[in-house]
């Protein structure tokens, strides 16, 4: 994939970690990882920088360290 004169030359990917786990019922299914990988492999090769930020609020949820004692 060649992306031609591409609007914004960087962005900002958020996934939730909910997005990851596919059609699983937790955790995250290494299909979708891959075909994630592959997506953002392309945006590199086509000169986009893409910075990745993958929720995990399925994993940990702050109420739960809060209650610990951490800090949020």
């Amino acid at each position: 994939m060649k992306i031609k004169n591409p609007k914004f030359k960087r962005f900002l990917l958020k996934l939730s970690g909910e997005a990851l786990m596919g059609d699983k019922d937790f955790g995250i299914d290494q299909k979708v990882m891959h075909f994630i990988a592959n997506e953002l492999k392309d945006l590199y090769r086509s000169g986009i920088q893409v910075s990745v930020v993958i929720g995990a609020g399925n994993i940990f949820r702050g109420l739960e360290g809060s209650a610990e004692g951490m800090e949020r």
